[in-house]
This record gives C-alpha cells, structure tokens and sequence, in this order.
C-alpha cells in the first residue's frame, strides 16, 4: 500500500440545487439538442441499471484527488498505485464512507437519499462530452470559483469511446500524450454503459486531474470514458451532487501534464 503525503482541504463553492438547475439546462442545450435537467429525490441505485452498494448520493458530498499521473508516467511508481480505501476515507473525515467514481465522490450512508440534480440529455450538437460540457458550463458561469460534481450517468442508448490499460506499465518512459495513447489500448463500446463521474470546474490550485469518468457495464464492457461516438442517437439520464470539500491527497511533488485526457 502507497504511504501518503499530507492532505489538503479547500472548500468549494456549491450553489444550491435550484440554481444549479437552471447553469446547467442553459449550458447543456448548447451540446445537446434535447436537454432536460431537474431536482429530483436520488433513485434507488441499488437496483437496475446501476447496482451499486448503497441506495443513494447523499450525506456529506465531498471529493478526493488521490496520487495522480504522475506517479504512472514517464515511469510507473509501483510504490504509488495501490491506496488503502479504508486509510482515503479517514483522509476524507468520512470513516466507512462510500466512494464512488474515478476519483471518487464519496458520502456517508444515513439510511435516505438525499435531492440530487437529474440530467437527460439526447443527441450531441456539440464538440464535448457530457462530463466536458457539464464542466464548461460551471466553468462560463462562475469563472473566479471551484465548483465540483460528483455522480453517476447511463448512456442509454448509443456508443462510447474508451481505453483500458493494459495489464502491465510500459517499461519504456512515456513523455508525451502520443506516446501514452499508443500504450493505452482503445475500444468502442455500446450501451447501456453505467459511468462513475467527477468533474472540478477550476482547479484551486491542487494540481487535479479536472474531470474523470469510468464505465462498466453487465454485458462485459468498459472503461475510461471519453465521449460517445454516435451523437446523433445517444442518450444520456445522469444523477450529480455538488461537493462541499475537496482532499486532496498524496499529491506528487513532481508533475506534468501528460496523460490527463
């Protein structure tokens, strides 16, 4: 397991969940041709399509940034990629929480689902994924501030581009973005595809990795997501909750900014 360095908190700004609605129904609709955003009671995620653990995103939402690229490129630091769940959580002062994500977006059980922002969008106008445009929007409106969402989404219907890495690190040093995604390997894969999200609109100066999305699916695929590959038919039904904190944890004291896609 990785020994980590110091932790750092920073509070972020989290609009209530009414204005949240309307930034981000605005800033959809230039992506998407069909966009409807809501506040709605989380849905039981232990049941279809997700299947997750625990039943809803609720309690104290806060997100996490643990290692980075880093410490996986030029050259893998096998000390730095294995983290002890249990020792994030007491980092997040959240003891037993539950993380989900790429990162993670973790909360406390306390038994209810808590109101969450509901997301439907169809058919990509724009150049940006879901979790780009989510981000862009938050970004455009409230430039000088960090904001941060967390939460899961389903492309219902569609395609989606991904890579997985593969079972061993390079032994070569991978220095640029080129040379990354030459040793990553790269698929398309359909839906339905359930995705664990986390995006920061502005970095306050943690050196983070701003968005990051993995999928999974039960027909047997997924992996990183980067965007959907058939936008004039996907369709997307999302649950997001904007974090109050973010920890971030084991940062490198070296750094790039390779990698980060």
């Amino acid at each position: 397991m990785a020994d980590i360095s110091k932790t750092v908190r920073v509070e972020l700004h989290a609009p209530d969940l009414e204005e949240l609605r309307g930034v981000l129904q605005a800033g959809l609709e230039d992506n998407f041709a069909e966009v409807q955003v809501s506040v709605v009671e989380c849905p039981d995620l232990t049941k279809e399509p997700f299947q997750f653990p625990v039943k809803g995103l609720c309690g104290s939402p806060r997100i996490t940034d643990v290692g980075g690229v880093p410490y996986l490129v030029p050259v893998v630091q096998k000390h730095k990629v294995e983290y002890n769940m249990n020792t994030i959580s007491k980092e997040l002062e959240l003891p037993g929480a539950f993380i989900l994500g790429a990162a993670a977006a973790p909360s406390r059980i306390v038994g209810m689902n808590a109101e969450v922002i509901e997301v439907r969008a169809k058919k990509r106008t724009g150049g940006h994924s879901l979790v780009t445009a989510l981000r862009k929007t938050l970004e455009g409106r409230y430039p000088e501030k960090s904001l941060a969402l967390g939460g899961t989404f389903v492309i219902q219907k569609g395609k989606a581009k991904i890579h997985i890495m593969p079972r061993e690190f390079s032994v070569c040093p991978l220095n640029t973005n080129d040379e990354v995604n030459n040793w990553l390997k790269h698929f398309e894969v359909s839906a339905p595809l359930i995705c664990q999200s986390v995006l920061v609109s502005r970095d306050p100066g943690l050196d983070l990795r701003v968005e990051h999305t993995h999928c999974f699916s039960h027909h047997g695929e997924g992996g990183h997501y980067y965007i959907d590959t058939t936008p004039d038919s996907v369709e997307y039904l999302g649950y997001f909750m904007p974090a109050e904190f973010i920890y971030r944890i084991d940062r490198p004291k070296e750094t790039h900014g390779v990698g980060r896609d």
